[in-house]
């Protein structure tokens, strides 16, 4: 071996020693970096997140998957995203129904280390009455529907099951859990009585909407949800639906046609053309922007706000 070979293998075993020198040096300071003694908690979309917030409290870090406007119903997470769950202490979600990506997801997720919330666990689902298009039959088929947070009682269901995953990760703060779960339900509750005292006695107890994401609420609250559109955000009526629609708009004097703000609202356009109706916002509360968030707006005034505009269809 020449002597400028063995100068060079030399000063590359120096440079290679004095790198990890410097790697294990600075995983030492971060070692000795005091660690966060709040959860880290990733949820799913924004029930999910803000249900979890009023839980959690000071006591984690809790972070969205899904910003606003993302369609919840096609999403799937990318690597990085999935790298955060299993990372996570804890992890919360609607149901399988909902993020039908969870089931393959939580095949590479350490349950020992990660603490997995399916916040619809013990609640029965309702069974889907929409009509199957040719996009649902391509994998986006719902034979239930998932949009349960859409309940004021089923939400308070969802609340305490996500309390219990936060308890089972976290018990030394069980205390706080049970308090902050405790105030939240009673938000819930009297939410549920706001919906009740309007729809009392109501003799027009229909409404008609673009996504049909209200059957909960619907039944909840003795009304009728009449969709356009099925559950999934992309599927459209074919045009003799749209028809048939037209005509049960006209003859039982609908007055608005509801529509998501987050999704295309041409299908409803097109049927409040057609029948004279006005349009008007019935929120899924799927996605909520961040700068709504900052104005205070949140699950409970998005669903005050369903009520006020539901209030001018059923009377």
């Amino acid at each position: 071996m020449s002597s400028m070979n063995r100068k060079k293998r030399i000063g590359l075993a120096l440079l290679f020693s004095i790198l990890l020198i410097v790697v294990v040096g600075c995983g030492s300071q971060e070692d000795a970096q005091p660690k966060s003694d709040k959860l880290t908690v990733v949820t799913t979309f924004y029930p999910m997140y803000d249900f979890t917030k009023n839980v959690a409290g000071d006591n984690a870090d809790v972070t969205l998957l899904l910003e606003a406007g993302t369609d919840t119903h096609g999403y799937e997470p990318s690597a990085k995203e999935v790298a955060a769950i299993s990372e996570a202490d804890v992890f919360i979600y609607n149901s399988e129904e909902m993020e039908v990506w969870v089931s393959s997801v939580l095949e590479s997720i350490d349950t020992e280390n990660t603490v997995v919330v399916n916040a619809s666990e013990g609640i029965s689902l309702l069974e889907s009455t929409e009509e199957h298009s040719e996009h649902e039959a391509a994998g986006d088929d719902h034979e239930v529907d998932p949009h349960i947070w859409l309940d004021p009682i089923l939400a308070k269901e969802e609340v305490n099951n996500i309390k219990a995953g936060l308890i089972a990760a976290d018990q030394e703060n069980e205390e706080t859990y049970e308090t902050n779960a405790t105030a939240y339900t009673e938000k819930l509750e009297t939410l549920n009585q706001e919906f009740e005292t309007a729809f009392k006695g109501a003799t027009k107890r229909t409404f008609v909407t673009q996504h049909a994401a209200f059957a909960y609420l619907a039944n909840r609250y003795d009304l009728e949800q009449v969709s356009i559109a099925g559950i999934s955000t992309e599927e459209e009526p074919s045009p003799a639906k749209l028809a048939e629609l037209q005509d049960y708009v006209k003859e039982n004097d609908i007055k608005y046609i509801y529509y998501a703000e987050t999704s295309s609202s041409k299908i409803a356009e097109t049927l409040a053309n057609e029948t004279d109706a006005e349009l008007e916002v019935l929120n899924p509360i799927e996605g909520i922007t961040t700068e709504d968030q900052e104005k205070g707006i949140d699950y409970i005034q998005l669903m005050k706000n369903n009520l006020a505009a539901l209030e001018k269809s059923i009377q």
